[in-house]
């Protein structure tokens, strides 16, 4: 039987593990669309990585409180890979797309980055804010679906050249180019399976002055090959071919 899974953050629980009570939201979806009643089995997922089953124990218009029985494995195993995607903003559903596709994936961290390129402009705090919760509600929904009980981060964007001077040394850094790079197979060799950071760019590419800068700062440039793709595509691809080489994606 699938499991009608809902999340509930780490604070919600109780101390013993022994009961949790959902927020507004889930309570809404539990009530109204799934048309749960008291005593019906649930799933709830605290987003870092632990899932249990449990009873419903008391519904109300706001709240619904859920005594745990057990704790259970996620069905879908967190990859060995700490995975970071650092992607080129895209419109609307393009970038919508993207996020659900790489929480699918395993992915650790999805960071939105302003490049020369960028077909999306972050105008001021309030339009990053709106973006960043609509990309939060996205993961949400595509976590329940497929099976993960740990929360993919959504950062907040930021501008090419801050990001490609502020990633972290301990990282194997990768920049995904359509030209100038080496060939994964090649670069593969020689990373080792520490957390990955690709970066991946927009519609329209990458400017010179752009691979320069993150080569000064030690990334590794890296083509997939004669393939054109969309700019949604290649980030997908990108993530799942790492995921074979160094994760669990077999």
């Amino acid at each position: 039987m699938t499991r009608r899974r809902f999340y509930a953050p780490p604070e919600a629980f109780t101390p013993d593990q022994k009961v949790v009570v959902l927020n507004p939201d889930e309570t809404k979806h539990l009530r109204n669309v799934l048309r749960l009643e008291t005593g019906d089995e649930v799933y709830v997922f605290d987003g870092a990585g632990r899932e249990f089953r449990g009873e419903i124990d008391s519904l109300s218009r706001d709240a619904t409180k859920i005594r745990l029985t057990q704790e259970v494995t996620p069905s879908a195993a967190e990859s060995p890979l700490k995975l970071t995607m650092a992607v080129a903003l895209l419109k609307g559903e393009k970038f919508d797309l993207v996020v659900q596709k790489l929480t699918e994936l395993g992915v650790n961290c999805v960071v939105p980055i302003m490049t020369k390129r960028a077909d999306v402009r972050i105008r001021n705090d309030d339009d990053a804010d709106r973006k960043l919760t609509r990309w939060s509600r996205i993961v949400m929904e595509a976590t329940k679906q497929c099976g993960r009980a740990r929360l993919l981060a959504i950062a907040a964007p930021i501008a090419f050249d801050e990001f490609v001077m502020s990633s972290g040394t301990e990282d194997e850094r990768l920049m995904f180019a359509e030209r100038d790079g080496a060939q994964l197979k090649t670069v593969a060799d020689k990373v080792t399976a520490a957390p990955v950071t690709a970066l991946v760019g927009s519609e329209g590419g990458w400017t010179d002055d752009e691979l320069n800068q993150a080569r000064d700062f030690g990334w590794q440039i890296v083509t997939l090959g004669g393939r054109i793709m969309r700019a949604e595509t290649a980030a997908i691809a990108c993530a799942a071919v790492l995921q074979h080489r160094f994760g669990d994606l077999n």
